[in-house]
């Protein structure tokens, strides 16, 4: 399928989900987080759900990575073209963005190389582990400034589909996708 037809498609999927099913699917995604090959990393980069879309509820990984005692590194939008990111401390203030994002209004800038995993979020993916999202390529972008050996796990509520057929040569695959039924390594 093409990136357009799968955005369209999933984030009709998505809008159909209530509260509660997206609750428990967040939190059986979260579960399965704890059993990935990561937990020796110490800098764990997460972007929380803009809540009027549907997203992830990411907070159950947030509760895990804070009982873990982990960096939590959260994304700020700098503009149209980029992201800073804030290592998350309990002086944090977060604010809703323009797009409903909550993020860190300043902090401690963390650059891209420090950071060990990324959870990405994501509309669809296939089963070759290419990933759709809203299509302003902000992750791809911030994915290109992390180190070659950073963890790319993303977070679905659904399945993958077989093929996205306009991938590019710039588009990062993804070393896991964790969805409420299963994990997929690429």
């Amino acid at each position: 399928m093409l990136k357009k037809e799968l955005r369209l498609s999933y984030l009709q999927l998505r809008n159909e989900l209530s509260s509660e099913a997206i609750s428990n699917y967040s939190l059986e995604i979260a579960n399965r987080v704890l059993v990935l090959p990561v937990w020796t990393c110490n800098y764990y980069h997460l972007f929380l759900p803009i809540t009027e879309n549907n997203e992830i509820d990411t907070s159950f990984i947030l509760s895990v990575l804070q009982g873990k005692d982990k960096n939590i590194v959260l994304p700020k939008v700098l503009d149209e073209t980029g992201l800073i990111h804030y290592l998350l401390t309990d002086n944090t203030v977060l604010r809703k963005n323009k797009w409903n994002i909550p993020e860190p209004v300043d902090g401690l800038e963390v650059s891209p190389p420090k950071i060990d995993v990324v959870f990405i979020p994501l509309l669809a993916f296939d089963k070759q582990g290419y990933r759709v999202g809203y299509g302003k390529g902000f992750y791809d972008k911030f994915l290109k400034e992390c180190r070659e050996d950073v963890i790319k796990i993303g977070l679905s509520l659904f399945k993958p589909v077989d093929k996205i057929s306009d991938t590019q040569e710039h588009d990062i695959l993804m070393d896991y996708c964790v969805t409420p039924e299963k994990i997929y390594a690429f």
